[in-house]
């Protein structure tokens, strides 16, 4: 029998029957809001079309855009390889390379929008900094394809957030099928569960960093103790340093998505208070073995000397070890994630513009080859 595909959006998501088991529950909690209200609600710079794709009745977010170029980069490939990318050139230290680099992108960035590389339908998109994957077979994902080809035919389809240790299956899928695989970042990835983890020097730097919090009068706070009245917190310390200190491309994350997180359970919340305050905060979600953390804040404006960052790391390594997860830990802060024992992994978009005309798929091919052959180079000699 061939898998049963349904797109459901606001005005019928009613006729939806959402299944009645853990994923189905958690996917009816985070995403029916979002369907009712408008991604501006709970993430300021997005705005899309959320449609919902049902396989079988497995829930799947799709969203949908034809330009909005000042998006985040969770619906906006432009943003992704142009506008973050030329602010992550800093990180190379090299003035030349960032000069060059910097005249490339602008040009790249010109090419792209003539091309309008931003029509696009991401799948499994629920506008995270990384989108953890339900189990679909090849005749789903298949079946998944050929309805979206038909209703947006003239839409890229991409879908992000793809690794090979995480999904090495969907990624050989997508590359039979024609699908281009653009890399998108270096990501780290550890199982603090796993027996002999890390090395000698990677473990007592966890322990050390462990025992800052009591050192410096910090108590740990988790789900059962963070309130109402630290949502403006959480919402400022997730600014400060996503937003101010990394990048305003990041997803700009309302407190109505943080009261979401705090009543629906979308986000689990952790974190370190001191004399009543909150001052870092974390929040991670689970998916079939893995643990992904899309909230990550502490108050940049206290001495480094305290070591907030290095609390929430340990906190965060030490609950997916005694959960025994695989610990996705994004991108950022290699150096320090690698003295930890987390291992690089370049990350992928894949995409299908097979259908699209020539001036269409040009810019993703071009991009695709570009990144594999100067891009990876790049984040791997510069471990970034």
């Amino acid at each position: 029998m061939s898998p049963r595909v349904e797109l459901y959006e606001a005005a019928n998501i009613g006729d939806y029957d959402w299944p009645n088991d853990e994923y189905g529950r958690y996917a009816k909690r985070y995403l029916l809001p979002l369907l009712q209200e408008g991604s501006e609600r709970f993430v300021r710079n997005v705005r899309t079309r959320l449609l919902l794709l049902a396989v079988d009745g497995i829930p799947l977010p799709v969203t949908v855009n034809e330009e909005e170029y000042d998006n985040s980069y969770v619906c906006s490939p432009f943003t992704h390889y142009v506008s973050y990318a030329k602010q992550e050139l800093v990180l190379l230290g090299n003035r030349a390379l960032i000069a060059c680099l910097d005249a490339i992108l602008s040009g790249i960035g010109l090419l792209l929008k003539g091309s309008r590389f931003n029509r696009v339908v991401h799948i499994n998109n629920w506008l995270l900094s990384t989108n953890l994957y339900p189990e679909l077979d090849d005749a789903q994902w298949n079946a998944v394809l050929e309805m979206l080809l038909a209703r947006f035919p003239g839409h890229a389809i991409a879908f992000r957030s793809l690794s090979p240790s995480l999904n090495a299956r969907t990624l050989d899928g997508w590359r039979s099928r024609g699908c281009l695989l653009v890399p998108s970042r270096q990501i780290y990835l550890l199982n603090p569960g796993e027996p002999g983890f890390g090395s000698a020097k990677s473990r007592w730097l966890l322990k050390r960093d462990g025992a800052l919090a009591a050192k410096a009068g910090y108590a740990s706070v988790g789900p059962g103790d963070v309130t109402e009245s630290d949502l403006p917190r959480i919402a400022e310390l997730y600014r400060l340093l996503y937003l101010e200190k990394y990048s305003r491309h990041n997803p700009q994350f309302t407190e109505r998505f943080l009261r979401e997180a705090l009543y629906n359970g979308i986000l689990e919340l952790h974190g370190f208070r001191r004399d009543g305050r909150l001052d870092a905060v974390l929040g991670f979600y689970v998916r079939d073995g893995a643990m992904t953390t899309p909230l990550f804040g502490y108050d940049t404006t206290l001495p480094q000397e305290l070591g907030l960052y290095r609390m929430l790391s340990a906190r965060l390594i030490e609950l997916a070890g005694e959960r025994r997860l695989l610990l996705h830990e994004s991108s950022g802060a290699a150096q320090f994630k690698r003295n930890r024992g987390a291992v690089p992994e370049i990350e992928y978009t894949a995409v299908y513009v097979r259908h699209l005309p020539l001036k269409r798929r040009m810019p993703w091919t071009t991009l695709s080859k570009l990144l594999t052959r100067i891009g990876v180079p790049l984040l791997r000699k510069y471990k970034l």
